[in-house]
């Protein structure tokens, strides 16, 4: 497909050998820049930035596709990463703008930019002229990453379709481009799907003081709860009343409902029609191509390995609770699915003497916040420190991180609801690091309460929710600072890696050295040591169930990728899940409209459970020499952090642990509660 410049501007930028290389180099470096985050005026600031980054793009592509002479490492190849180092900054920065603006206009404007960065990649991985510049570098000199990528980057262009006929690339761009504005109508449904439900005063009754204590009763005398995650969690953990549950459930799994069903559909199909292009069987098997689990095949091994190992404790899961609920309700055979929460935490306050409120009085936002930026520094010998930077909102707050006195990344928080927001937890990239040339910037994009213990007490899942995104962050920042390509810095491995060192780095929230240097209640009191154990002993009760429901999310993710959209995709979802999960959903809900990862993952969810069995495994090292030992910790850092992707992510786990991964921990994790 032809690149969208003009002949005279493609004259005008067009300069040769390693002048212009530099030249490219100190330009994109400049052309990004970092400090460029300060809130746009309106929509007509976020699509003129866009229109700038749209244009820098296709000069480099034009530039790059007719380029001659020799095809070079530092020439053809600096030129390919630095056009895919706009792509990606510019990604991760509309997708900021479509999650965290005050207003529908400029979250659309970023939605809609999402869209055409989406059609500018699709066109570089479509454009056979840049393919073959690429192919044609000479790379057996080259040092092993540089192979590496290189190799990796003709697979992407391969799987993209570049080999297709021209109609039929053309058609492979024109699918790319409608899935991308499915997938952002997608998530911009659910944003807007928010619902309150109303309830009585007394139907608050279990919920902890200070919740009950924000939701005042209106004029009407009743009291309005939204299904933002603050109001909800809470909700469905401590009401007594199961009426507010049922409802505030009801509300939560038909989000984005009927409005994101065709929309679902649509995207399903697309994907399905982009793969029987590309000549694969399915649109999962193209979408796993280039993962660690590479095939459907190896995927639903490890679902049945991981069912086989966390079944048992699932079942032990729910007949415990059910033996619980039948104390109140003589007789009953089964539960209901708005039961679930408040049983486990009952049944973890009877039999371990664990009261999750009991330990929610200690974890008040600002300290919480404190406290991982702390145990941050402790572990891996950095500086953090506030960043005096504009942001687009009051409560957003910046930080940079120091090693040695040298500024090696900074990051946001933007962390408390707001209407239209995104309404979940990501980490969002927003510019690479490159050893010597660019520091690595994020945003951390959350739903937390906000402020000390009258305003922002947080669960302890919350914490741990907290501390696992924050380590995209660590990811993000440490693995910005070696790589020679921004196509390998950060977070750049594979995308069923991406999630371990996060889920490793949440066993810290249930260790005490680090919870007391943080965790305090409103008088100033430590976290008692004895609450902490309680904790840990109850910890690996229910989550066999919470595995088997993250296996039938897995599932779901997997089965809805593998052939068109079925005619009825809520009652395909549920079947899907109910294939694992104990508590299946209801025949009412409709979650897949609000199944945010259905868009970006599409058919990869799986990723969060094979990278809890290689996270489980890692973790094992820290287990042997100490959760607080700072040489494993720098050795971890070193082996599998900083290397972002140079390397394939089995390498750097097998560097680190000694042997290939095992799922050995994982299955001793799911033994622990007996």
């Amino acid at each position: 497909m032809k690149t969208l410049v003009t002949a005279g501007l493609l004259a005008a930028t067009m300069l040769a050998g390693t002048a212009q290389a530099a030249a490219s180099k100190t330009n994109v470096d400049t052309f990004l820049g970092a400090d460029i985050f300060a809130t746009p005026a309106d929509a007509a600031a976020i699509t003129k930035r866009c229109d700038d980054m749209i244009a820098e793009i296709q000069r480099r592509q034009a530039e790059l596709a007719a380029e001659t002479g020799p095809a070079t490492v530092d020439g053809t190849l600096r030129r390919f990463d630095d056009i895919g180092n706009i792509l990606g900054s510019a990604g991760g920065e509309f997708t900021l703008y479509r999650e965290v603006m005050a207003d529908d206009a400029r979250r659309a404007a970023g939605g809609a930019c999402e869209v055409r960065i989406s059609s500018e990649a699709s066109k570089l991985s479509l454009s056979r002229p840049i393919y073959e510049r690429l192919k044609a570098i000479p790379a057996a000199s080259a040092d092993a990453a540089t192979q590496y990528y290189l190799k990796r980057t003709l697979g992407d262009f391969e799987r993209a379709g570049v080999g297709l006929p021209d109609a039929q690339r053309a058609k492979a761009q024109a699918l790319q481009d409608k899935i991308a504005e499915l997938g952002t109508q997608f998530d911009k449904n659910i944003a807007d799907g928010r619902k309150t439900v109303t309830a009585d005063p007394a139907e608050l009754d279990g919920l902890p003081a200070d919740y009950i204590a924000r939701h005042k009763p209106g004029a009407d005398g009743k009291v309005v709860i939204s299904t933002d995650t603050p109001d909800y969690t809470p909700v469905m953990t401590y009401a007594k009343s199961a009426a507010l549950r049922e409802r505030l459930s009801r509300a939560y799994n038909t989000r984005a409902y009927p409005a994101n069903d065709a929309v679902l559909k649509d995207l399903l199909n697309a994907r399905q029609e982009l793969a029987t292009l590309l000549g694969r069987k399915d649109y999962a098997t193209l979408a796993v191509e280039n993962k660690m689990l590479d095939t459907p095949a190896k995927i639903e091994n490890l679902l049945t390995e991981m069912n086989t190992a966390a079944r048992p404790a699932g079942e032990r899961d729910y007949a415990r609770k059910l033996a619980f609920h039948q104390g109140e309700h003589p007789g009953a055979k089964t539960f209901e699915f708005w039961d679930n929460a408040i049983l486990a935490q009952q049944v973890q306050k009877r039999d371990y003497a664990y009261d999750r409120q009991e330990a929610r009085q200690y974890f008040a936002y600002d300290n919480v916040r404190d406290g991982i930026l702390k145990l941050t520094q402790d572990l891996f010998g950095v500086q953090i420190r506030p960043w005096k930077t504009a942001t687009w909102d009051p409560q957003v707050e910046a930080y940079e991180m120091l090693d040695g006195g040298k500024v090696i990344g900074r990051f946001y928080f933007d962390s408390h609801p707001r209407p239209g927001k995104y309404n979940h937890a990501n980490a969002v990239p927003l510019r690479n690091g490159l050893a010597g040339r660019m520091v690595p910037v994020a945003a951390l994009v959350m739903n937390m309460p906000a402020g000390d213990h009258t305003t922002g007490l947080m669960e302890h899942r919350d914490v741990e929710t907290f501390l696992h995104e924050f380590g995209h962050l660590i990811h993000h920042i440490f693995g910005g600072q070696t790589p020679r390509w921004a196509g390998q810095s950060g977070v750049a491995t594979e995308w069923d890696f991406v999630e371990a060192p996060s889920q490793m780095l949440e066993e810290w929230v249930y260790d005490y050295d680090t919870l007391k240097g943080f965790a305090v209640n409103a008088k100033g009191e430590t976290i008692p040591q004895a609450l902490v154990e309680k904790m840990n002993k109850a910890r690996y009760f229910d989550q066999g169930m919470g595995d088997l429901r993250q296996l039938g999310l897995s599932n779901i993710s997997l089965k809805l990728h593998q052939g068109t959209a079925p005619a009825d995709v809520g009652a395909r979802t549920r079947e899907l899940a109910a294939a694992y999960d104990l508590n299946p959903f209801p025949e009412w809900s409709q979650m897949q409209d609000a199944f945010g990862h259905l868009n970006g993952y599409s058919a990869f969810y799986y990723t969060y459970r094979w990278s809890k069995v290689i996270a489980d495994d890692m973790f094992t090292r820290f287990e042997t020499k100490g959760l607080r030992d700072a040489a494993t910790a720098q050795r971890y850092r070193k082996m599998v952090l900083e290397p972002g992707g140079t390397k394939p992510a089995a390498e750097l786990v097998q560097s680190f642990l000694e042997r290939p991964i095992s799922l050995d921990a994982y299955r001793a994790e799911m033994a622990k509660d007996k």
